[in-house]
């Protein structure tokens, strides 16, 4: 794949969420003075913006289980004159941030071969690559700074991201003070009991790419209203967990038939755990003891 089309590999729904407008939304989420409906409003935006441009003011309300007027304040309140003038820019924002996208699946279309190998391959590179030059060292340092203080981090990752969140969970339990793996036998139950004794000192990694799960979004808002930390690994700010997040890693998880490709954020935790592993001499220390202890389980190794 050539190194520019890797570059412009982003969902629209990533691109959108990245535009002044998708910013605008997103800040309307995260508000704590904002209203259920509005955010309810500025969720359906962000998420569904193809559909957005073809619907009138009451069937967005419908949608949405709201008001016409509602809708009508709300477009007013973010800055707009009225619901027309809200659409007709989400259609602009649209077309904008469809360009490069539409550039990328049209060059695969050109390029495309007889195996579909190949094309996911084709894509969890370009995920990758994306990922890689959006992901500030800032943002993976401040997580890392929240690890290392925790009484205890919590891992949590239903379906599709629960081999994620076990991945995790080797990766920092050599350098936490205690890392517990949320979901186990017994799913959610089993899940929501991990949680009950969380506190302002333990920090909780919820995990959650397409399919997001409900459980999750419930469990990371349970842990916040407690003043645990949370850091989200998801594919986008538009995600249901963005909103809860104090630290939002986003790994870009588009594939071509999968409903998600988890290589990002399995790449993303790689990363994470790397860095972990260097913030200190300490941890370096802890990485050859480990080392020692296990040589004796390795093969070839007496």
């Amino acid at each position: 794949m050539k190194p520019s089309i890797a570059a412009e590999a982003s969902s629209p729904e990533v691109a959108f969420a990245h535009s002044a407008l998708g910013r605008l939304l997103l800040r309307v989420l995260a508000d704590d003075g904002s209203s259920h409906n509005k955010k309810t409003l500025a969720n359906y935006l962000l998420r569904h913006q193809m559909r957005v441009t073809a619907l009138g003011i009451e069937e967005l309300a419908e949608s949405c289980k709201v008001s016409t007027a509602t809708v009508s304040r709300f477009a007013r309140d973010i800055g707009f004159r009225n619901y027309a003038a809200m659409r007709g820019a989400v259609a602009d924002t649209l077309q904008e941030v469809l360009q490069p996208v539409e550039k990328l699946r049209s060059s695969i279309e050109q390029r495309r071969r007889a195996s579909p190998v190949a094309e996911s391959l084709e894509y969890a590179l370009a995920n990758i690559t994306t990922t890689a030059s959006n992901l500030a060292q800032p943002q993976i340092e401040a997580v890392v700074r929240k690890l290392t203080k925790a009484r205890t981090v919590y891992v949590m990752g239903f379906g599709l991201s629960s081999h994620l969140a076990g991945a995790m969970v080797q990766h920092l339990q050599p350098f936490c003070a205690h890392v517990v793996e949320v979901v186990g036998i017994g799913g959610s139950e089993v899940a929501a009991g991990h949680l009950v004794n969380i506190s302002e000192k333990d920090v909780v990694v919820a995990i959650s790419f397409p399919r997001y799960t409900v459980d999750c979004c419930r469990l990371a808002s349970f842990a916040r209203d407690r003043k645990a930390a949370i850091v989200a690994l998801t594919d986008s700010p538009a995600s249901p967990l963005a909103a809860l997040a104090d630290h939002l890693l986003c790994a870009q998880s588009v594939h071509p038939v999968l409903p998600s490709s988890s290589s990002t954020a399995l790449a993303v935790i790689e990363a994470l755990a790397a860095a972990l592993m260097v913030s200190n001499r300490a941890n370096v220390e802890k990485a050859a003891q480990l080392t020692e202890v296990i040589a004796t389980y390795l093969y070839g190794k007496r």
